[in-house]
């Protein structure tokens, strides 16, 4: 699920832009980062240990073994394919996930949790708009300062959504006492699992994880850790074989100290996109913002090549830059004044049709000869993208139901969405309305308006003028059809 403005623009950088040489950058030093104390020696290749045999000695964790365990075993068992595609995928990133659990005494059984939450995707997203591989929703993501603006999304992020996730499971094993119950909580929310545990408190029943009346999807949440585990634990006993994993890093970390296209550090370490984009799948846009974006994580060695390459690098390093809207445009306007096509401003800010750019908006832009500074971090850390409908204001019109008026037939009415009735008014798009109840719809400023009549379908009756100064009006739609006692709001 590769960022679709990364993915198009990330190849050929912003048409048009500045090719001004830009002065060499100094060669920057790969980091560990885990160990950033550490020298590092590209070339060692000593650290041959099973990295497998490592997280299987750091088990720590309870056994749970019901039925649900061997449901997801058999489950797993018979998709080798799956499994083995997935283990790859999470041999990048298992490394540095044990090394930080170890650096805080948690039990390694927690470095399998991607491979429940996310299949070890950092790119994934839920239908609940959780993402990365730890599978954060935006608000719990804020919560543990992982930020999410135009330029990047944190909760992809590889190095701050395991910190993020370690920091999360701490405190909730800090509340409940107990990894099992801080995984349910990980998965299901800890006020669900306070509630639970006080309904079984209260009955004089046990509170163990097991014990618990849960939804069934956080009833298989454990089991299905459990059967990861010992399928890493005895991987011959379900007929799988794990992919070889070692015991060093499989990416380092590089400074980042000017904005740069991705296209150019895909380049300069001589790798894919799509490599690139699974060890930074945080990037939203196909510029790295040095002031936001401080380093890059390439595979071991590729990260070599790159602090070889970047001082012989001429010309521009960023193509692509940041422009904040000074008030509300249309995507065409807004492309005009930076010099670019709406349809290329609207592919690489990702901006549907039919919607205007709010204000105080930042957008990716060729970076021009105006606009060769890097960006700030003011604007790297808190860049927004507010889009508006590019319709003409509506006014809210009030109506009394007459005896067959269903949300179809006032749709049908007043020209609008089913659904949109339904929203406005709390139900269903194929309810209908009892007779006499209130009625609302939204209606564009253009609308004309008609005197009031007694209902939809009887003559005519001449205006009237309700108590407090409140005229009520009917308001004619564009089928010319007169509507039933309405209020017309003024905003």
């Amino acid at each position: 699920m590769s960022p679709k403005g990364v993915d198009d623009a990330a190849a050929t950088g912003a048409a048009g832009a500045a090719t001004t040489p830009e002065v060499p950058v100094a060669a920057p030093v790969p980091v560990d980062p885990f160990r950033p104390e550490v020298h590092l020696d590209l070339d060692d290749r000593t650290a041959r240990v099973d990295l497998w045999d490592r997280v299987r000695r750091g088990f720590a964790m309870p056994d749970l073994d019901n039925d649900l365990v061997r449901d997801r075993e058999r489950w797993y068992a018979t998709r080798p394919d799956y499994v083995a595609r997935m283990t790859e995928r999470g041999g990048r990133y298992l490394f540095y996930i044990v090394e930080e659990l170890d650096k805080r005494g948690m039990p390694t059984e927690l470095a399998l949790l991607p491979f429940i939450e996310s299949a070890f995707n950092p790119q994934a997203m839920s239908v609940a708009r959780a993402s990365g591989m730890w599978q954060f929703i935006p608000s719990t993501g804020r919560n543990f300062e992982l930020k999410q603006n135009v330029f990047r999304d944190d909760r992809r992020d590889v190095l701050a959504s395991t910190r993020a996730a370690l920091d999360y499971l701490q405190k909730l094993h800090g509340m409940f006492g107990d990894w099992q119950l801080a995984l349910a909580a990980y998965n299901w929310g800890e006020g669900s699992v306070q509630r639970a545990v006080a309904r079984n408190q209260k009955a004089g029943l046990p509170t163990n994880y097991e014990s618990l009346r849960m939804p069934a999807e956080t009833q298989l949440y454990l089991p299905k850790l459990q059967a990861v585990k010992n399928i890493v634990a005895r991987p011959r006993d379900f007929g799988l074989v794990l992919p070889d994993l070692y015991n060093h890093p499989y990416f380092l970390s590089v400074p980042i100290e000017r904005d740069m296209d991705v296209a150019v550090a895909v380049k300069l370490a001589g790798i894919s996109l799509d490599e690139f984009q699974t060890l930074n799948p945080q990037m939203n846009r196909p510029v790295i913002l040095a002031a936001g974006t401080p380093q890059v994580l390439l595979p071991y060695d590729s990260a070599n090549r790159f602090v070889r390459e970047l001082p012989l690098h001429r010309g521009a390093l960023a193509t692509w830059t940041a422009w904040t809207a000074p008030k509300t445009m249309k995507p065409a306007d807004a492309a005009k004044s930076v010099g670019m096509t709406e349809a290329q401003l609207r592919d690489v800010n990702h901006i549907p049709a039919r919607m205007l750019i709010t204000a105080g908006s930042t957008l990716v832009v060729p970076r021009g000869t105006a606009l060769l500074a890097d960006v700030s971090s003011r604007v790297a850390d808190n860049a927004t993208l507010l889009l508006s409908p590019d319709s003409p204001p509506l006014r809210k019109v009030s109506l009394r139901a007459g005896r067959k008026d269903t949300v179809a037939s006032v749709a049908k009415r007043y020209k609008v969405n089913a659904t949109q009735v339904a929203e406005w008014n709390r139900t269903s798009p194929d309810a209908s309305f009892a007779t006499g109840q209130t009625i609302v719809v939204y209606v564009a400023h253009a609308a004309r308006r008609a005197p009031t009549t007694r209902n939809a379908l009887g003559p005519r009756s001449p205006p009237r003028v309700a108590s407090h100064a409140t005229q009520t009006r009917t308001a004619r739609p564009a089928n010319g059809h007169a509507a039933r006692h309405v209020h017309v709001a003024r905003n």
